[in-house]
């Protein structure tokens, strides 16, 4: 289910190609949402063993920054990562994961790019050659992340 502008919103919250930290509010909200809901998780219920983390660095000051992190405190990784998109920036987002799970430098095992525009999920594994899947299931967290996004319509 693709996520919707409220009516309150719709004259000026826009995404715009290349955003970069001007985020939009609808861009911001679908980050907001997914961090806390994975937040309550991990903090209270500890049903995950990952953080999350928004708009964390990977690695030292010139790392890339996803929208979302899932870091693992034991192994010193990021385990998942997640960026928030719509249809303009979906190939750059994708070709973004693709690319950050397969240099293996920072040990994600997992990458989801989530299409607010069309409520799409898709998913990148390591190993998976190039090839994305469009799910919202997570191995990794043994879990659908596109559930926690749901209830989220105003």
């Amino acid at each position: 289910m693709a996520y919707q502008i409220p009516d309150q919103y719709s004259s000026y919250v826009r995404e715009d190609d290349g955003m970069g930290i001007n985020a939009p509010m609808i861009h911001q909200q679908i980050i907001s949402k997914l961090h806390v809901e994975l937040g309550v998780m991990y903090y209270h219920q500890k049903s995950i063993r990952v953080e999350p983390l928004p708009e964390t660095l990977l690695g030292e000051e010139s790392s890339p920054t996803p929208d979302l992190i899932l870091y693992d405190h034991s192994a010193e990784q990021t385990l998942v990562i997640i960026e928030v998109c719509q249809t303009r920036g979906l190939k750059g987002d994708l070709k973004k994961v693709v690319g950050l799970v397969d240099d293996d430098i920072y040990g994600i095992q997992e990458g989801f790019v989530y299409n607010y525009k069309t409520g799409d999920w898709y998913r990148y594994r390591k190993g998976d050659a190039g090839l994305t899947e469009k799910t919202a299931y997570s191995d990794a967290l043994g879990m659908n992340l596109g559930k926690l996004l749901m209830d989220y319509q105003r």
